[in-house]
Order: C-alpha cells, then sequence, then structure tokens
C-alpha cells in the first residue's frame, strides 16, 4: 500500500492546505483524519471546486466540503476484493482501515494490477510429527498431505507468492528428504526456498533462532499445517505502520457451555444463564516479527506463547491483527477432513 503521511489532512486544515496538496500528490486525493488516524473523510478537487464555487475561500476550513462516506477497504479484503470494489464504484483509489476505523494505508488500483515481490522473508515451520494424524503421517510428512489437489504446504506457499512473498524458509525435521524433493529450490513455484534443519525439537520461536543470519527485516511465521486466504500484504503494513515488536494473527473463538450456568453469590442463585456462550481470541498461527525478537529468544526449545509473553513482561509492544476470512488449523482428522471439503469453494 502507498504511505499516506503526504496526503493526510485534519478537520482545521484550510482549503489552501488541501489544494496544495491534491495538486502535489500522485493520488490527487487528501485523507481527513482525526487525532486517533481515524478516517474521516476524503477530499478531491472537485469537492474543493464546488466548495469555491458556494462562496468559499482558500483561507476556510475543509470541514463542511470533506466526503464523509467514502468507500473503504478493509485490512482483511484481498486483492480481488479490493479490485472488485474499485471497478464497481470507479475509483482509482481506496483508503483501507483496519476494524476501528484507522487508517492503515490506501491501495491504487494501478498498484493491485502490478506484479509486486517484497524482500521480507517467510519462516514455514515444518517439522512436526503429525502424530494426530495418523496413520496417514506414517510414511508422508503432515505439510505434504493433500487438500484439494495439492499439499497443504503448496497452497501456503502460493497464498503468500500470490502478495509477492517470494522468500521462504522452510523449517524442517521429521521426513525432512521427502519435503525437500518436492519443493526443492522452489524455482518451480515461481519462489525461492531454503531450508533450516532441526536436529532436535525447537518449538515454534526456537527454531528462528537456527535462522538469525537470513532475519534482517519483518518477517513472517506460520505454521506448516494451517490454511487461510489472509491478505498477506496488509498484514505486514498493519506490522509496520503500528511500529511494533511483534504482531500476532489472532481468530475469534465461540465456546458454548453445554448446560445452565447457576450465578451465586454465597447460597442464593442470583440468575441462571442457558448454554451462554463465550467470545475468547485464539492465535491463529501466523506472525509477524521484527528481527530484534530474535534477541529475546534463547538456542533451545522455545515456543511463540512464550515469547509474547516474554514481550510483555519487557514491555515491548506487541499486538494483535484479526483474521477474518477463511483460517483452519488441520490438527485433527475431522479438519483433515473439512479442508477437504472445503477446499475448492475457497482456493479455486
Amino acid at each position: 500500500m502507498k504511505n499516506i503521511e503526504k496526503i493526510k489532512l485534519t478537520i482545521n486544515s484550510t482549503i489552501k492546505e488541501a489544494l496544495q496538496i491534491i495538486d502535489t500528490g500522485a493520488m490527487k486525493i487528501a485523507l481527513v483524519l482525526d487525532e486517533e488516524n481515524r478516517l474521516l473523510g476524503t477530499l478531491s478537487d472537485g469537492d474543493i471546486r464546488r466548495g469555491l464555487l458556494n462562496g468559499l475561500s482558500l483561507d476556510d476550513s475543509i470541514e463542511s466540503i470533506i466526503f464523509i462516506n467514502p468507500t473503504v477497504c478493509g485490512i482483511n479484503d484481498s486483492k480481488e476484493e479490493i479490485l472488485k470494489m474499485a471497478v464497481a464504484k470507479k475509483l482509482y483509489c481506496i483508503p483501507i482501515v483496519d476494524e476501528n476505523g484507522k487508517l492503515v494505508g490506501i491501495e491504487e488500483v494501478d498498484d493491485i494490477l502490478k506484479p509486486v515481490n517484497f524482500s521480507n522473508k517467510v519462516v514455514l515451520m515444518a517439522g512436526g510429527l503429525g502424530s494426530r494424524l495418523r496413520p496417514l503421517t506414517d510414511k508422508t510428512p503432515k505439510p505434504l498431505l493433500k487438500v484439494g489437489d495439492k499439499p497443504i504446504l503448496e497452497t501456503i506457499i502460493n497464498g503468500f507468492a500470490k502478495y509477492g512473498f517470494t522468500n521462504i524458509v522452510l523449517s524442517v525435521s521429521y521426513k525432512a528428504e521427502m519435503i525437500e524433493a518436492y519443493f526443492g529450490d522452489g524455482s518451480k513455484f515461481g519462489v525461492n526456498i531454503e531450508y533450516v534443519h532441526e536436529d532436535q525439537r525447537m518449538g515454534t520461536a526456537g527454531a528462528l533462532s537456527l535462522m538469525r543470519e537470513k532475519l534482517t527485516e519483518p518477517f513472517f511465521v506460520m505454521n506448516g499445517d494451517l490454511l487461510t486466504n489472509i491478505n498477506f500484504e496488509h498484514m505486514l503494513e498493519y506490522h509496520l505502520s503500528n511500529n511494533t515488536i511483534a504482531t500476532m494473527g489472532v481468530r475469534e473463538y465461540d465456546f458454548q457451555v453445554p448446560y445452565g450456568v447457576v450465578n451465586v453469590e454465597g447460597h442464593d442463585i442470583l440468575s441462571i444463564d442457558e448454554k451462554p456462550v463465550h467470545n475468547f481470541f485464539v492465535s491463529g498461527g501466523v506472525y509477524v516479527l521484527s528481527p530484534d525478537v530474535l534477541k529475546v529468544i534463547p538456542d533451545a526449545y522455545y515456543d511463540m506463547p512464550t515469547l509474547f509473553e516474554k514481550l510483555i513482561e519487557e514491555k515491548k509492544k506487541s499486538i494483535s491483527f484479526p483474521i477474518r476470512e477463511y483460517w483452519l488449523d488441520i490438527g485433527q482428522m475431522s479438519d483433515f477432513h473439512k479442508a477437504n471439503a472445503e477446499y475448492h469453494g475457497v482456493f479455486k
């Protein structure tokens, strides 16, 4: 996404200031934000001309002429969804906001259509035993189990490549030779693949200690048994725009208590909630981390929850990225069957 610093205005900006921004900017639009970086509206050359024709002067505030109902897309919207919206509304660019209405960036149609390549690496954890999927994993590592018409790991790699992330690091262990034989250097999949071998179990975060020299800019970490169609470009932009050391993709999870819950005080019954539903956020198994996190990780087994707990303890900023789109962790046999049933409707 385009950086929006040069096209930002406040509600108290003057029409003259707005003209300067619009005339010097390539996007021919200005974005009006409040103090919390929430999008209040947009301003175009046409909006300003109409204001001047109605008797406003260059020194007047833009408050009365901003367009307060602009078309926006969310950080979870895919390139296809953004492009479809832009075409339908005949727009050249669309602001991107998070779930709180805060501006993250702006997408231009021309940029969406251009092929793009990011240098940021993607670390995929593909070394697990897949014990809960036995006997399927007795002879095949879980990342190579086919969902739809291709291995799980191939769908993951294709998902990152679609957004221009082509530098892949595979952390492998169990039946690593099969994974390397299938993917090779990644060239036939349009990506570059490096391999890191875990000689002993290192955990989701501990394995990163084996690749410190490779990770010199913000990078993704994702479990190799996870199917999702996250907009990875927006997730990286979200991480960068929030100036955070670690971003965790989180998923809403509902749990219904199968009984009536009795609320008591002493011996007195205050109320009864019949089969209440509790809502939680759970880790989605996909992360964006800045290289500074590597200083925290020991050369030993270390899992990702422990890493985040350590960052919180040291008061280092870590944030959540809500995953609203398709997401499925293939941990159990029922998940594997579910993924196969849903695959073609989601990824084709």
